[in-house]
Parts: C-alpha cells; structure tokens; sequence
C-alpha cells in the first residue's frame, strides 16, 4: 500500500486524500446511526488519510530542498 501511494502524483495523491476523507466522514456518520459491521474500517481509511498526508508533507520538503 505505502509503495502504491509513493508511485502517485502530487495530483493524484490529492484527489485520493480528498476521496478517503469524504469517505472517513460518512462511514462516522453511518456509524453514529447504526453501527458498522466492521469499525475497523474506519480505522484503516484513518491510517489511508495518514499515508497520504505523510507523502505529500515528504514531497513538499524535498521540493523545498532541492530549491
């Protein structure tokens, strides 16, 4: 998974991260109502939201370093 996201552009990587955090906020929701069959994945698209950030953040400094 983390090799996946590494091979990602910049755009890429942010649709994605948009895409996971709309996700995040209905599958809350959803379970605030009725709970999830499986919480985990709440969990898992958490750790997602986290990968991406990270690699955008690892991105951005090496841009910055290479000025």
């Amino acid at each position: 998974n983390s090799s996946e996201i590494r091979e990602l552009s910049i755009k890429e990587l942010e649709e994605r991260l948009e895409s996971e955090e709309n996700m995040m906020v209905r599958m809350r929701m959803n379970h605030a109502v009725s709970p999830l069959d499986n919480p985990n994945k709440i969990i898992e698209t958490r750790r997602n939201i986290a990968r991406l950030k990270t690699e955008m953040r690892a991105r951005q400094i090496q841009e910055q370093s290479e000025k």
